[in-house]
């Protein structure tokens, strides 16, 4: 199913209305698309590495483990948020262009939902928090220091799961600048109030936590700009909840579920490993290594949310060429990024470790610097992966794009950490990254070249086969 914004479909209608194939046009799409979604992207996980740099200038290696320990209930926030969201925006879109007026409820029911969802989180957040920091792994020391973050975080779970519906319906709505400026100014929000809540006022870890939990209202009041505008077409439409429709949504949504459930439980297996090897400050120092690919993960799903849209209208189309064109753009991106990652990586990574470890622990440092150079290695095939299950999905490659989703996110990623951490120890843990993205690249290209082959067959003569070939060899 092709779902864009309304400001994409115009343009891409206008460039083929002008020429069918025509690269300098489609180069300047890809530009605009890519930019803006990267800009979106890398805000959100801004404010994640602000509370890391923050916390360990005013709490220490303690505070860093506190916050690594409990971002998987994070995680599982967002990843419910982004199911119910997203999907409940995909189902709305489609049958408002049916015709179907029973759509315009979608809204309402999702953050209904999202509302009633959020009361099991808060009454842990209450009553237990302590509780779940230690269940996480935190030792007496860190359930003291992260347990009144733990409870206000998830006082404030309505706000995080229901941001994450406004952005997703006002994006479908034809309004994706108005869901940047959410994303972006709700972080910024974050950052600024991160140093005054916890340097001026003397907060600390709780300041982090109140500059956190108030940033998602932040995102919710600009998506209102959208809501209360007259180009809005989402409507409030009060409706009683219904598991059958709920679960209907959460069918489209449960790749965006996926996609960040799966950090979280990378980050409980990687957890659970160090600190069996190294203690609080392994802990400690995975946190500076996972908070800074935080900012790589977010360049890479910055080109894949900008080419999807476009891969998908070009598929539908028939336009082979252009699908080979964006693909190629998209690879090439992702591939020079991660050089230019890489290379930072090697060079300033006791910089970037410095910045983190504010008690100049030496072991923290000695951990961070390797695992940041090791870890990173892995972007090189991580890029190729984020770009390529984005593309698979676009042409309706379902099944290849969640097999390879579910491969990173799940089974090798953990097969390949407890695995090469028996053999290597540390150095087996940073490895894991780089392996289990290498083993999932094989499924992508194949899903890929399997794919092309049939958008070939459907549409166009055997005389460009080479086109598509030419492609492939891009992902060898």
């Amino acid at each position: 199913m092709k779902l864009f914004t309304s400001g994409l479909i115009k343009n891409i209608i206008d460039l083929n209305d002008r020429c069918i194939y025509n690269i300098a046009i489609m180069k300047k799409l890809f530009v605009k698309y890519v930019s803006q979604n990267i800009l979106g992207m890398v805000g959100m996980s801004l404010y994640i590495l602000a509370d890391t740099f923050f916390i360990s200038k005013a709490v220490g290696s303690n505070g860093i483990t506190a916050l690594n320990l409990v971002l998987p209930v994070y995680n599982l926030i967002f990843a419910i948020g982004a199911m119910i969201g997203v999907g409940s925006a995909i189902r709305y879109v489609v049958e408002k262009n049916k015709g179907d007026t029973s759509g315009e409820s979608y809204f309402f029911h999702a953050l209904l939902w999202c509302i009633m969802i959020s009361v099991i989180f808060i009454l842990i957040g209450i009553f237990i928090p302590d509780k779940l920091v230690g269940l996480l792994g935190g030792d007496s020391a860190i359930i003291n220091t992260g347990k009144n973050y733990t409870r206000i975080f998830m006082l404030f779970t309505p706000f995080f799961m229901c941001n994450y519906v406004c952005n997703a319906f006002v994006r479908n709505d034809g309004a994706p600048s108005i869901a940047m400026c959410a994303t972006l100014f709700s972080s910024l929000f974050n950052i600024v109030f991160d140093y005054i809540l916890m340097f001026p006022l003397g907060l600390g870890m709780e300041g982090a936590a109140l500059a956190t939990a108030i940033s998602p209202i932040i995102g919710i009041l600009i998506c209102c700009i959208h809501f209360c505008s007259d180009k809005c077409s989402v409507k409030l439409k009060p409706t009683v909840p219904s598991v059958k429709r709920l679960f209907y949504s959460c069918q489209v949504g449960v790749s965006s579920f996926v996609a960040e459930i799966s950090s979280g439980v990378i980050t409980i297996v990687f957890n659970m490993i160090i600190l069996r090897l190294a203690g609080n400050i392994g802990v400690a120092a995975y946190g500076v290594v996972a908070n800074t690919s935080l900012v790589a993960v977010a360049l890479f799903n910055g080109i894949a949310q900008g080419s999807q849209p476009l891969i998908s209208d070009y598929y539908g189309r028939g336009l082979r060429k252009n699908v080979g064109s964006i693909l190629r753009m998209a690879v090439i991106s992702s591939l020079l990024i991660a050089a230019l990652l890489i290379l930072f990586i090697c060079t300033f990574a006791p910089f970037v470790t410095s910045v983190f470890n504010s008690e100049h622990d030496a072991r923290l440092a000695s951990y961070a610097e390797s695992g940041l150079r090791l870890y990173f290695t892995g972007f090189i095939f991580a890029g190729i992966n984020i770009v390529g299950s984005a593309i698979l999905s676009a042409v309706e490659s379902v099944k290849y794009a969640f097999a390879a989703s579910i491969m990173r996110g799940f089974i090798a990623i953990s097969i390949f950490a407890f695995a090469l951490s028996a053999a290597f120890g540390m150095t087996g843990v940073w490895l894991a990254f780089p392996a289990a993205e290498f083993v999932t690249m094989f499924i992508i290209v194949k899903g890929l070249r399997k794919t092309i082959l049939i958008v070939i067959d459907k549409f166009f003569s055997k005389s460009i086969l080479y086109v598509g070939n030419q492609t492939y060899k891009l992902f060898l």
